[in-house]
């Protein structure tokens, strides 16, 4: 910059510097010199990259934010405005290696050289990848990661909300996997974008809903797989707090197995596939079915050898009376394990008919020509309306058209043209024209102007009456 602010005279000692040369020496305002080196700084450096340390970060209620940028031996005042702010996926913070680029620039008012930030990248560890750690430095801090938060799933759900994209695999892998585990149970799909911007607000507000339903037992978030820019909307911190907030146990299944996301960590249970979270929150008939025989046979099991136990005593001691007693205890147990067996038995087969009627019910709701039919009927209604609509409205512009034309004919027949018409006149005295109403007004000489209702006459009075009646050629 050297050269840009000196004298336009040549500079030389005192003795050769002629008197007409200092008088033309270029004397600059501070703000002049500030303006300038302003728009010499910002066309020389319009876009520059520095590296550095942040120091001394302060954010205002504006929504900007200053700070500085250090290295080993200088520093360097930085702004970052609100916009740039907030389009950061991470947020700066004291110590954080930085990559900046922006323009050199200088604040006229305080004489302050600075670097106006437009991006800023974390040197050596991707933007995502550090939002990603301070988020989940955050909610470990808060205790939302520890183990001990998190809720069981229920044994056997009856009704199980999904928030997924109504495009994607994930949501079909887990109907497919509920409806043969398990085919009478209900599921409450939330439609969300899974993907992109505004995801994340979806993904909240479908939690909620799911949550306002009521009745729902589990709730599985699921994505399929894709690299952190596709699952970012899963790593946000609004979902995080959706998550926790929620009444409902939830199951996280976003991605695959070797991708772990912010939601993964603060839900109830992580799934490494939605296939698999399907498989977690159901056991299927068969399992549950194995699950009773076992602990029937054990049942069985236990009496028969507590009987055996009993009758060996019995033969021991030889007494009839005892063995008369066991022989009732044998028949007293044996009753009960066939009455235990089919209330058992019962008990399910009440379940499964049940289930079965309700999805029996369920599926003749959500029949493609039921709803075709409501959707036709709440066409034609719609239709109707419509119709009502425009004649009431065509109803009420003729009664408006109508009342306008009454308006305007009354209008005309007070009209004081409509009096000239019928072949009357207006008077008015000519030096003042004021309306003549009685002839004492007026005098033989005076001039008048009579209007008439094509034209006027200028007239002179010849003759004044003060009463009598009009006649005809008066």
């Amino acid at each position: 910059m050297r050269g840009l602010f000196e004298d336009p005279v040549r500079e030389t000692d005192g003795r050769d510097r002629e008197p007409a040369a200092r008088e033309k020496r270029r004397v600059y305002t501070v703000s002049e010199l500030n303006a300038l080196a302003h728009d010499r700084l910002e066309e020389a450096f319009p876009s520059v990259w520095v590296e550095g340390e942040i120091s001394n970060l302060r954010k205002y209620p504006s929504g900007h934010t200053y700070f500085t940028l250090k290295d080993a031996s200088a520093q360097l005042a930085a702004v970052l405005f609100r916009g740039s702010a907030q389009a950061l996926p991470f947020r700066p913070e004291d110590g954080l290696k930085v990559l900046a680029r922006g323009r050199l620039s200088l604040y006229e008012a305080r004489g302050t050289f600075q670097i106006v930030v437009e991006i800023l990248e974390p040197a050596g560890l991707g933007a995502l990848q550090l939002a990603f750690e301070q988020l989940k430095a955050r909610l470990l801090e808060e205790g939302l990661l520890d183990p001990g938060r998190k809720r069981p799933l229920p044994l056997l759900p009856k009704r199980i909300g999904v928030v997924a994209s109504l495009r994607g695999a994930a949501l079909r892998d887990i109907l497919q996997v509920l409806g043969r585990r398990f085919a009478n149970l209900e599921v409450v799909i939330a439609p969300s974008r899974v993907q992109g911007e505004g995801a994340s607000l979806e993904i909240v507000e479908a939690i909620r809903r799911l949550n306002r339903f009521g009745g729902i037992d589990v709730l599985i978030l699921a994505r399929g797989g894709g690299s952190i820019e596709d699952l970012w909307a899963f790593n946000e911190e609004r979902v995080a707090r959706a998550i926790v907030a929620s009444d409902i146990p939830v199951v996280s299944a976003v991605g695959h197995e070797v991708d772990t996301t912010i939601a993964d960590l603060v839900a109830d249970l992580r799934a490494p596939t939605p296939s698999a979270a399907a498989e977690m929150v159901v056991r299927s008939k068969e399992d549950l079915a194995e699950r009773i025989g076992g602990l029937e046979g054990r049942l069985i099991a236990s009496l028969r050898l507590r009987l055996s136990a009993l009758r060996e005593a019995l033969e021991d001691a030889g007494a009839a009376r005892a063995r008369e007693a066991l022989r009732d205890r044998l028949h007293e147990l044996a009753l009960r394990v066939d009455d235990l067996t089919f209330r058992l038995g019962a008990r399910v087969d009440r379940t499964t008919s049940e289930a079965r009627h309700r999805l029996e019910i369920l599926g003749e709701r959500m029949t493609p020509e039921r709803l075709a039919a409501r959707l036709r009927l709440r066409r034609e209604r719609a239709e109707g309306l419509a119709r009502l609509l425009r004649a009431s409205m065509a109803s009420r512009l003729q009664r408006a058209g109508d009342q306008g034309s009454a308006y305007a004919e009354r209008l005309h027949a007070l009209s004081p043209l409509a009096v000239l018409a019928r072949g009357y006149a207006i008077c008015r005295l000519g030096p003042t024209g004021a309306i003549l109403k009685d002839a004492a007004g007026v005098r033989a000489g005076d001039t008048v102007r009579v209007r008439l209702h094509r034209g006027s006459l200028g007239c002179a009075v010849t003759e004044v009456r003060d009463h009598g009646t009009i006649e005809d050629g008066a």
